[in-house]
């Protein structure tokens, strides 16, 4: 049997294949060896004084560390958790606003006076601009800037907040935006018969975007919306230059008392990648479910599949 794309390989070249793969495997095992575990041993990284306060419960530093790092957590999800809510209200409400200015550009205003057409047009296109200058700028923007200009900038206009606060509205300035495009790609991605039919039937501009396109995007982009939401995740990390005590700013605490930067960071890695790893599952989860959802809509109900039955008893 051959593939469309290659061939499929013959007995040689699996056999072949497989030799080779072992040989890589070896020689990555034998690299890490060398190069990374001895290193470290040699300079005593494996050692209980510097990994018992994070694996070994009988040590006197182990629940005040994990209770730490336990507080560390806490804060890091409070903040993506209000981040990500936030990013997502904000990024459709933006996406909805875009698309509907681009649909007023084409109006003519045509029942009122010249003037106010006029008027309406120059609005509707000053507030297109002013929301694509407003997302080119934010997108551009590194978030650590961001986070950094909110909780130094709102302090300066007597508005002063929790530190919570200023790295959730910096994640959401960033984030909002980049989700606001993503939506909006995704309902223009769409087929143009489908404003088409929904004109047909009467319904508004508005009415079209959030019935029709805006429910559509959300299912279609739903695998970049979950990595821009795990993005949001890993950059709590960044309140540390506010001295926000998340995750990060929690180790960086712990190192300055233990002294155990390797362990401590190698624990903090493993906790993200476990969180980040459960929000991708759930996302493909999500997915399949709707998938599902989808083809049991389209399949024949149980009455519909026996009418034509009880129509051919009847005659």
């Amino acid at each position: 049997m051959s593939s469309v794309l290659y061939d499929v390989p013959g007995p040689r070249q699996r056999r072949l294949t497989l030799i080779l793969s072992l040989v890589a495997t070896v020689l990555v095992l034998a690299g890490a060896y060398f190069l990374i575990y001895l290193p470290l041993d040699e300079k005593g990284q494996f050692s209980m004084e510097l990994w018992g306060p994070l694996i070994d419960p009988s040590n006197e530093n182990f629940v005040l560390v994990w209770e730490r790092i336990w507080v560390g957590i806490e804060n890091t999800l409070i903040a993506a958790a209000l981040a990500i809510v936030a990013s997502l209200i904000i990024g459709t409400l933006l996406a909805i606003l875009r698309l509907q200015l681009k649909s007023l550009a084409g109006r003519r205003y045509a029942g009122l006076s010249a003037p106010a057409a006029y008027l309406l047009r120059g609005l509707g296109s000053g507030l297109a601009v002013l929301t694509r200058v407003c997302v080119e700028v934010f997108r551009g923007l590194p978030v650590v800037i961001t986070i950094f200009f909110v909780a130094r900038g709102l302090p300066e206009f007597g508005i002063t907040l929790e530190t919570l606060w200023y790295l959730v509205i910096g994640l959401t300035v960033y984030n909002g935006v980049v989700i606001a495009e993503i939506l909006r790609s995704g309902m223009e991605g769409l087929p143009f018969g489908q404003r088409e039919a929904a004109v047909a039937i009467g319904l508004s501009p508005f009415q079209t975007t959030t019935l029709i396109l805006l429910p559509q995007s959300f299912r279609i982009m739903l695998p970049a919306l979950i990595s821009q939401l795990v993005v949001v995740l890993k950059d709590t990390s960044l309140g540390f230059i506010i001295s926000y005590e998340e995750t990060l700013n929690i180790g960086k605490q712990i190192i300055g008392v233990l002294s155990n930067p390797i362990q401590v960071y190698f624990v903090i890695a493993v906790l993200f990648i476990l969180v980040n790893y459960s929000l991708s599952k759930l996302a493909q989860y999500v997915q399949k479910r709707l998938a599902r959802g989808r083809k049991t809509a389209n399949l024949p109900t149980a009455s519909e599949v026996a009418a034509p039955v009880d129509a051919g008893a009847n005659v």
